[in-house]
């Protein structure tokens, strides 16, 4: 009796044993991830105007920001790239570099590199990203943007899609977003904290 008692407390110490090591080793880390840390991240492979490739790589080395829109916006997008254009302005007046932009598009069909490359050539810093559908709706699920085609009576369509820039960090971590039409001097405090947040 006491060696089957004996048996059974091992089994048992055995099995808390393996239930602790699948506990730390897969079930506490993916609790754990936060969205800093899967933001942005997928297999996404897009195609930037400056000829190169935009993947979650590409967040990583430098701090970026990162809007979703389409060329053929009536009033959000442009608006958005005039307000980064302010927030480049008010930081090259403080002597910093122009922080890197990208401006993907949610509207792949129309907005063609060539065509973003013309959107965006006004803002300083800012890249346009386009590619195939599949591709940018892997895009749109990395970063858990909202975007959908809207039909127009006869027969064309519209984009409706999130309106907020998205901050990352030089490691390719979320850090923060500045909402639509946000305060310039708001918006460019965030954009100091994340450039001050470098290693």
């Amino acid at each position: 009796m006491p060696m089957r008692a004996t048996a059974i407390l091992a089994w048992g110490l055995a099995l808390l044993a393996l239930l602790a090591f699948v506990w730390v080793s897969f079930l506490q880390p993916r609790l754990n991830e936060s969205v800093a840390d899967t933001l942005g991240r997928g297999d996404y492979e897009l195609v930037a105007t400056d000829g190169s490739r935009f993947t979650e790589d590409t967040l990583d080395g430098e701090p970026s920001a990162v809007f979703f829109g389409f060329a053929h916006c009536p009033e959000v997008c442009p608006t958005t790239l005039g307000d980064i254009g302010i927030w480049q302005d008010m930081l090259a007046k403080e002597g910093k570099p122009p922080l890197r932009a990208f401006f993907v598009t949610v509207d792949p069909e129309r907005d063609t590199p060539d065509m973003l490359s013309d959107y965006v050539s006004w803002v300083p810093g800012v890249i346009g990203v386009s590619g195939s559908q599949d591709e940018i709706d892997k895009a749109i699920m990395a970063f858990r943007i909202y975007a959908q085609r809207i039909p127009l009576e006869g027969g064309g369509y519209t984009m409706d899609h999130s309106s907020l820039v998205l901050l990352f960090d030089e490691r390719g971590r979320f850090f923060q977003t500045i909402r639509y039409q946000e305060d310039p001097d708001k918006a460019v405090d965030k954009i100091r904290r994340l450039l001050a947040s470098q290693s």
